[in-house]
């Protein structure tokens, strides 16, 4: 590494820590205040540092939201796998995690039941956000535009007696599931499944969700609710682990 990258990374590292002039920091990598300012000015141009009236210099903007992208790049998959393992053995039912993905909702992993009952969703595959506890959970985190552009083009199919046909009708559930922090599908796409879900936090807001789904006849909603506490844990943990505050 050269010397002028080592420097700057360094200087970097420097006014992240506390904010600082082109003096102070001359003074702290002893160089010629002229050397220094050339090497500031370089990290402003490309957006690393950025210059306060008071001219002391503190992080830029770019650097923040690479940060921020850095952040979100994170595997979810990768992170949540263990714990996700570790539910299903404590409660025995189906686990899913979904991410949300450009504008759509994907599944990204799932433990699956004990019983033998296979849930038609597949790794991979695309959530129908308004009928599942995943997409619910991820939605009503969502700022309304992003929400818009995950539902945009969405064809409203009644699927059962209890699925939410309307956009009406799922933004009055997703301000119940925003205002208690998770959501449900009662029998919403197959009526003989239910399942409770919570989001997924990172820095940058929600990245995606888990659930415990069931076959009705083998635990209701009544029986999943009463994991809701330990779900709650373990999606905390993985949003802690996502830099979530």
């Amino acid at each position: 590494m050269s010397q002028s990258v080592r420097r700057a990374a360094r200087i970097i590292d420097s006014v992240a820590r506390r904010p600082a002039s082109v003096s102070e920091l001359a003074e702290e990598f002893d160089v010629h205040r002229s050397t220094m300012f050339r090497e500031v000015q370089s990290l402003e141009d490309v957006g690393y540092l950025r210059k306060r009236k008071s001219g002391q210099y503190v992080l830029g903007l770019h650097l923040m939201a690479l940060s921020h992208l850095a952040a979100e790049s994170l595997d979810l998959k990768e992170i949540a796998h263990d714990r996700l393992v570790q539910l299903h053995r404590t409660v025995g039912n189906t686990i899913h995690l979904a991410a949300i993905v450009d504008h759509s909702i994907v599944y990204v992993d799932k433990v699956e039941d004990t019983s033998g009952v296979r849930m038609y969703s597949r790794i991979g595959s695309a959530v129908r956000p308004y009928c599942s506890g995943v997409g619910k959970a991820i939605l009503a985190e969502l700022p309304s535009n992003e929400r818009d552009a995950v539902l945009n083009g969405a064809v409203w199919e009644k699927f059962t007696g209890n699925t939410l046909a309307t956009r009406a009708e799922l933004d009055v559930e997703l301000t119940l599931v925003s205002a208690r922090g998770w959501a449900v599908d009662d029998g919403e796409f197959e009526d003989f499944v239910n399942c409770i879900a919570v989001p997924i936090l990172s820095a940058g807001g929600v990245v995606g969700a888990i659930s415990i789904t069931a076959i009705r006849m083998a635990a209701d909603l009544t029986v999943l609710k009463s994991h809701l506490a330990l779900l709650q844990s373990v999606a905390n943990e993985i949003s802690a682990e996502l830099g979530a505050a």
